[in-house]
């Protein structure tokens, strides 16, 4: 008995229906791929906290400026390139930290931050001619004469000796330790907010530094007023360490405002906030470091109180930042 053909509008039927199965198929991936990516997105931006909102946008306006004055500045393109690497390593290691575990990978999360500042202060020294070709010591050195009628750097010079050279160069040296210490208590306490409080406060202050010494280049007593220095800072050990770190890692411009002071003051506002007995041990040496800063001839005075009114506003700010939703980044217990 031969079988019987479909009709042919069945035919069509069929075909009509495997089309719409297909176009069924292919919206519902298109829209599990579409949830997929927003979901990835959810969880990067609550990996991320305040601290690397606060880096991203900086790294953002460093790009600007390397885009517009791309002409004045060498190897701009390099610069580009390393920012972009460094903005894609940020946000992978702050994902892959909120969903890992492991020790090593929740360290870095947290103590990456470090590396970043030097890195950035470094490359400050092909940055500070972007915008203005000259140097704006003048009013530094202006001011500085005004407000002390003297030139600070060359006073404070009669009282040079080895010894006192040395232990101002160890008041100078301690900035790296403001860095570190009360971070570390907070980490090891596990008083993350706090922790991050500091961190994201740190950041806005050296951040605005680096801003504003490209937007005001400034070259620091060392270079400005060398011709009347009429003697050198000889010392000891910690007078050699110095040297040694000045000779491989100085930086030509940078100077206003002092880094320094901004990322050092940071520390001892936060040591009052959250652990006061050690803002009292920080306190006499912090006061010897912003001495040290001119005496050194690495600042003018106006550098100095730049600094403190940048660290001051760095931690105001990044206190508010760290209040608000999301900024302390979500991490697996």
């Amino acid at each position: 008995m031969r079988a019987s053909r479909p009709a042919p509008w069945a035919e069509r039927s069929g075909e009509q229906a495997i089309s719409w199965d297909a176009a069924g198929i292919s919206v519902a991936d298109s829209s599990a791929d579409s949830h997929a990516k927003s979901r990835r997105l959810d969880q990067i931006r609550s990996a991320c906290g305040a601290f690397e909102w606060v880096t991203l946008a900086y790294l953002a306006w460093l790009g600007a400026i390397l885009i517009r004055f791309h002409r004045n500045i060498p190897h701009a393109a390099a610069h580009l390139a390393v920012h972009l690497l460094i903005a894609v390593g940020i946000v992978c290691l702050a994902w892959s930290a909120a969903r890992s575990s492991n020790a090593v990978v929740r360290f870095a999360r947290h103590w990456y931050p470090l590396p970043l500042y030097i890195f950035f202060f470094e490359e400050l020294g092909g940055l500070v001619h972007a915008i203005f070709p000259g140097w704006f010591d003048r009013w530094l050195i202006a001011f500085d004469y005004n407000f002390a009628g003297v030139h600070p750097s060359l006073w404070l010079a009669r009282f040079a000796s080895p010894a006192l050279n040395d232990f101002m160069q160890f008041a100078y040296m301690t900035y790296f330790l403001y860095l570190v210490i009360l971070p570390a208590i907070l980490y090891a306490q596990r008083d993350r907010v706090a922790f991050w409080t500091v961190m994201a406060s740190t950041a806005v202050a050296h951040y605005s530094v680096y801003v504003m010494a490209v937007l005001l280049p400034v070259e620091s007593p060392y270079y400005s007023l060398a011709g009347l220095q009429t003697n050198t800072l000889a010392g000891g050990y910690c007078t050699a360490v110095i040297d040694l770190i000045e000779r491989f890692a100085r930086v030509h411009g940078a100077a206003f405002p002092s880094a320094h002071v901004a990322g050092s003051m940071v520390a001892i506002l936060a040591s009052w906030r959250y652990r006061r007995w050690l803002f009292w041990v920080c306190l006499p040496f912090f006061a010897s470091m912003c001495i040290s800063t001119v005496y050194g001839r690495y600042h003018y005075m106006a550098d100095v109180l730049a600094g403190i009114a940048v660290g001051t506003i760095g931690f105001s700010v990044g206190t508010w930042l760290t209040q608000r939703r999301g900024a302390s980044p979500e991490m697996k217990a």
